[in-house]
């Protein structure tokens, strides 16, 4: 015989393996892990009952060997007796000793079967924890589609399990104790695991660890909980919306879609006839807190209240969740315990690593060395070393040293090192108690990464420490860590007063911006178009060179300390162009020599934050502490509206990161939802046009040497049609395999799953343009995409081009500029666009360059009135763009003066990858827009032009 095991959760292998091999899952089932918690349970607090059913178990066993056996002589008997069986006295005798012990053993049995339920009985009293505990389980091994280092075992899940059996509340009355024994597992279990997960998922834990246990005692409905994740999945809506005005295409589509589930019959007649009194809802500050207008509020559950709210204002959505796990579970669960190292440690075993789950900006080794210090491990005992190539055999040997004498190994940047990590993973398995010295720790340090090794992640001891949130608690741990809470350091330049009062101004100066650009990041696209991992080592070096600097020339060189700051120190980690301008604009804001100069200088326009007039390290501190806690986006030197737009992303995130956790058991394959997907897959399809006859359009369009647009349409058309025939194709499967007349592929698997909860699937989007749409509004905007094609093939070149129509939109800009360089025989190289905001929505064509619209403002709005851009109105977070007039020209007579250099990008999340034309798949092009305030301004805001929306 010829065993195989694997680790992986779901193999794949080839058919011609699959077809030759006997593929057994070990994975544990909910039923057996039920019963494997209800068996630890009653062994802990009945230990009679529990041995009494292990022997009856045994007792079983041996009675049907015995009877197995008895059969096995009875036939023997008969099958070697020749003649009559009655004459022949060894049979019959054989046959009566049977007979004897069969009935023996039935007694026994009955016995046995008397016992067994009274036991069963007892046990029943405990199945409640073992099924709520199950479920606990189930919940965090989902935890792993998230993030591949939320990795937990299943004998840690045990061992947790029984220290709680130990170490809960006792009581004589079965149900208290079992209360007592489920809310101290809950909460421990919440505990540990919330230490191992970065900030932005422990609300999600507590709402999965809640809507799981509501799951499991049926006070939930899966299809409102599917809702809830997804807001519904379809094409059309046919209700014409009461209300344009406040009510959004998205919002009022979701309230049809809502409808439509049992508990919200008749809701929608009952909502258009009250229109004044949800708007009431829909305006208020916090509607997480406000009361629906009747009969609603004592008609709904929470959650079925929740949904509504979440349909209404989405932005709302992470405070619902919170409040309506305090309700379910308790305050407790939404306020994670602080970060620990000492209890980590506690927890830690020789054999067990430590693992430092790293985040952007987060150093935990400056920690680790003074708690090794504090724990007698400094010096000799400790040893670190960063892996990267070739460090692994000298890890290896510092490991074989520590063990043996007890000292600590700390293996930085993991990541780095993926050739080694199976060599890491052996070596983890090789230890053993008696093996191992008993003051032996290894400590390990890595970002998210799928190739670190599973068995390492879920044995060790895992913990994430994430950079302070807040303006004012960035600026606290900037002047409580060394270098600048050391006092020799700060007071160096003391006998310059001069270079002292510029040292400590700067100083500060440069702690707000390291402050700034790592709280950028919590306003995603609008921050950073790339979050970079801005952390302490890069200011301590900026603060240290500043002193040098200072200490050395007699006048501040402040170019020189603006280059190493904004384009070595921090500029070094920043691969964006935009970005690159974003950071030596706010750098220029908080450090000039107006910051030395000016009394109380305002870094924030209100002038809350300023340059505070102290003398020294403890008036700094004291002024710090009076900061508000909350920082204003005018902080930043953003728009109010930034804040509804980083809830509505942490909505996206906290809603999609749920979703990925439920895809299996979402997908179903019940028959319900194989309906469903065959009606979307045949709304769908049935919407197709036929493909683009690129032939006849190059026979009616050809290539021509001064009209370059004609290559653009027919280049665009065989783009689309790949396109169209791989949705129509995968869709035609879709409908074969749900008739099982071909076979379900893991690919159209994964396509039928992602239209159940109204996503683009992975499948598509390999082929297509970027867009970051739910599945309805994807394939109307590509429907309208393949109509635009088609209007310019029947009707000729349009007057004003859709912008966003295209494929490849750098092809159409460069089919513009070709056009100008050809027909007045320049270099294409030396031209670009100058840029003309037009007043009409429907203007004639242009002599030269084109008319293009479909963009959107993300940050600002157009004022038609001062004809420049101008701040957003509120809650209103995108302006649509008016038609503009690309206008060719030779680069160098461009007026640039009085405009907002624009980026432009294809959708809202601004970030692509270089593709292998040379171009960004998401950036497009900048436009000068005219502007009326200065462009950094602007910068801060980070105002950029969309193709399109995300909805």
């Amino acid at each position: 015989r010829f065993y195989i095991t694997t680790k992986l959760p779901n193999p794949h292998y080839l058919p011609e393996t699959s077809t030759k091999v006997t593929l057994l899952n070990f994975m544990i089932t909910p039923e057996g892990l039920e019963d494997q918690l209800l068996g630890i349970v009653v062994a802990k607090e009945r230990p009679e009952l529990e041995e009494e059913r292990q022997q009856l178990i045994v007792q079983g066993a041996s009675n049907k060997k015995q009877l197995k056996e008895i059969e096995a002589r009875i036939l023997e008997t008969l099958s070697k007796s020749e003649g009559n069986i009655l004459e022949d006295e060894s049979a019959i005798r054989v046959l009566d000793e049977a007979k004897i012990l069969s009935d023996d053993i039935s007694a026994k049995q009955k016995i046995a079967d008397v016992t067994e339920v009274k036991i069963n009985e007892t046990r029943a009293g405990y199945k409640p924890v073992a099924s709520h505990s199950a479920v606990l389980f189930f919940t965090i091994a989902d935890l792993a589609n998230i993030d591949p280092m939320y990795q937990y075992s299943l004998v840690w899940f045990v061992n947790l399990y029984i220290a709680s059996i130990n170490d809960s509340n006792k009581s004589k009355v079965l149900e208290k104790r079992l209360r007592y024994l489920t809310d101290h597992f809950t909460y421990s279990l919440y505990c540990n695991i919330c230490r191992s997960l970065f900030e932005k998922d422990k609300l999600l834990f507590s709402f999965l660890l809640c809507a799981n246990l509501l799951k499991s005692r049926q006070q939930m409905d899966n299809a409102e909980f599917m809702f809830f994740l997804t807001g519904g999945v379809g094409l059309d809506n046919k209700v014409p919306n009461p209300a344009p005005s406040w009510i959004s295409k998205k919002t009022w589509d979701e309230l049809c879609r809502m409808a439509d589930l049992p508990a919200y019959k008749g809701f929608l007649d009952s909502f258009t006839a009250a229109l004044e009194d949800w708007r009431l809802v829909y305006e208020n500050k916090s509607p997480h807190t406000a009361t629906l207008p009747a009969p609603w509020n004592d008609k709904f559950s929470e959650f079925q209240r929740m949904i509504v709210l979440r349909v209404l204002r989405p932005d709302k959505v992470v405070h619902l969740v919170r409040l309506f796990v305090e309700q379910k579970l308790g305050k407790n669960f939404t306020e994670p315990p602080p970060f620990d190292l000492a209890r980590s440690y506690v927890d830690s075993n020789a054999c067990a690593p430590l693992i430092f789950v790293l985040s952007p900006g987060a150093d935990p080794m400056a920690a680790l060395l003074k708690f090794a210090e504090d724990s007698g491990f400094g010096g000799d005992k400790f040893n670190a070393i960063s892996l990267g190539q070739g460090q692994g055999p000298f890890a290896e040997r510092m490991i074989t040293e520590a063990v043996a004498n007890g000292s600590w190994v700390a293996l930085q940047n993991c990541h780095l090192a993926v050739s080694w990590m199976l060599t890491l993973e052996r070596i983890c398995e090789s230890f053993t108690p008696e093996t191992v010295h008993k003051n032996f720790r290894l400590w390990l340090t890595s970002y998210p990464s799928d190739k670190f090794p599973v068995s390492v992640l879920q044995n060790g001891v895992k913990m994430t420490n994430e950079p302070p949130t807040g303006l004012r608690m960035n600026l606290m741990q900037s002047y409580l860590n060394d270098p600048i809470s050391d006092v020799s350091f700060y007071q160096k330049l003391e006998t310059k007063s001069k270079a002292h009062l510029a040292f400590q101004r700067l100083l500060f100066g440069v702690c707000y911006f390291h402050a700034l650009v790592q709280e950028r990041r919590k306003f995603g696209p609008l921050g950073w178009n790339i979050p970079y991992g801005f952390n302490d080592s890069d200011l301590r070096i900026s603060v240290r060179q500043l002193q040098i600097f200072l200490d050395e020339y007699d006048e501040v060189p402040y170019d020189a300390l603006r280059y190493l700051i904004g384009h070595c120190n921090y500029g070094g980690r920043v691969t964006d162009d935009w970005d690159r301008r974003c950071l030596i604009s706010i750098l220029a804001n908080c450090f000039s020599s107006r910051v030395v100069e000016e009394v109380k200088y305002k870094l924030s326009p209100s002038g809350i934050y300023h340059i505070p007039a102290a003398s020294n390290l403890e008036q700094f501190v004291t002024y710090i502490k009076s900061l508000p806690v909350e920082q204003p986006p005018e902080a930043f030197g953003m728009h109010d509206n930034v804040d509804i737009s980083k809830e509505l992303q942490e909505t996206r995130l906290l809603l999609d990161s749920i979703l990925i956790t439920q895809s299996r058991a979402g997908s179903g394959a019940a028959a319900k939802s194989d309906d469903a997907l065959a009606e979307i897959a045949k709304d769908i399809v049935g919407r197709l046009p036929a493909s683009f006859d690129t032939e006849e359009a190059l026979a009616k369009y050809p290539t021509r040497y001064e009209e370059s647009m004609n290559t653009v349409l027919v280049q665009e058309m065989q783009r689309f049609n790949r396109l169209l025939n791989v949705i129509r194709n995968t869709l035609r499967d879709l409908l074969k395999a749900l008739k099982g007349l071909v076979v379900m592929s893991p690919d159209l698997e994964d396509v039928g799953r992602s239209l159940l909860i109204g996503k683009i699937p992975e499948l598509w989007m390999k082929s297509s343009y970027p867009s970051l749409k739910p599945l309805g509004s994807y394939i109307k905007d590509f429907l309208a995409r393949l109509d635009m094609l088609n209007q310019w093939f029947l009707t000729g070149k349009p007057s004003v081009f859709w912008i966003s129509g295209f494929y490849f939109t750098q092809a159409f800009l460069t089919g513009a500029l070709q056009n100008f360089a050809r027909k007045n025989k320049l270099p294409i190289d030396i031209l670009g666009f100058d840029f003309v905001v037009l007043d009409e929505s429907n203007p004639a064509a242009p002599e030269d360059g084109v008319h293009i619209n479909g963009l959107f403002l993300d940050g600002a709005r157009w004022d038609k009135q001062a004809h420049a851009l101008g701040e957003s109105q509120p809650k209103v977070l995108f302006d649509t763009m008016p038609v503009l007039w690309l206008k060719p020209g030779k680069k160098d007579a461009f007026v640039t003066q009085g405009t907002y250099n624009c980026p432009v990008y294809k959708t809202s999340v601004r970030r692509g990858t270089l593709s292998t034309t040379g171009h960004s798949t998401n950036y497009v092009l900048p436009i000068r827009v005219p502007s009326k305030h200065p462009e950094d301004h602007w910068i801060r805001r980070g105002v950029a032009l969309l193709c399109q929306l995300d909805d």
